[in-house]
């Protein structure tokens, strides 16, 4: 017997969108998505992590710029929440700011929304400066913060399928000892 309500079905839903309708988020929906990253668990609960609900057109298409390539679609975006960290308040922040970055993106789906993950740490802006300080500069960041990914959201423009289970990576699971197959 299926249950409905099953994690696994909704990660077998869960899919990267790129492309939105032009309908605006509902604010239940917005403090539901922050709720769910700030139930975000953290490494010795230090929370380093900072968020930021960008709804404004024009800070959504200057985000879009931050990063030349691979986030371009933010600018038609109703919503971006921003995920970024002070580095010096925890060694593990990347993680932590992922654990984060990967309940909204659950959170999204379960609300029948869409999303996408923008990296920005370790990516560039232009040769003499990192997407993640052009976002920094954009959003009015204390100097210490870092962002390490933007997650785009809203209502997916078409019907996209989870993926097949005949396309996971099975051949990358070891049982017991590395190379050990099932």
């Amino acid at each position: 017997m299926k249950n409905k309500n099953l994690f696994i079905d909704l990660l077998r839903k869960r899919r990267s969108v790129r492309t939105f309708q032009k309908r605006k988020i509902e604010a239940e929906k917005v403090k539901l998505l922050i709720e769910a990253a700030l139930r975000s668990p953290s490494s010795r609960s230090l929370y380093p992590w900072e968020f930021i609900v960008v709804q404004k057109q024009e800070t959504l298409t200057s985000l879009s710029q931050a990063k030349p390539h691979g986030a371009a679609f933010l600018a038609n975006a109703p919503l971006a929440i921003v995920v970024c960290a002070d580095p010096v308040k925890c060694d593990v922040w990347v993680e932590d700011c992922s654990i984060a970055s990967m309940l909204l993106h659950l959170q999204a789906t379960d609300l029948g929304l869409g999303s996408c993950w923008i990296q920005l740490r370790l990516r560039e802006h232009n040769i003499s400066q990192s997407a993640s300080a052009k976002a920094a500069e954009i959003l009015g960041l204390p100097k210490e913060m870092e962002v390490q990914t933007i997650i785009a959201i809203g209502y997916p423009k078409g019907e996209i399928q989870g993926h097949d289970v005949s396309t996971l990576l099975q051949n990358r699971v070891s049982y017991e000892r590395f190379g050990k197959k099932g």
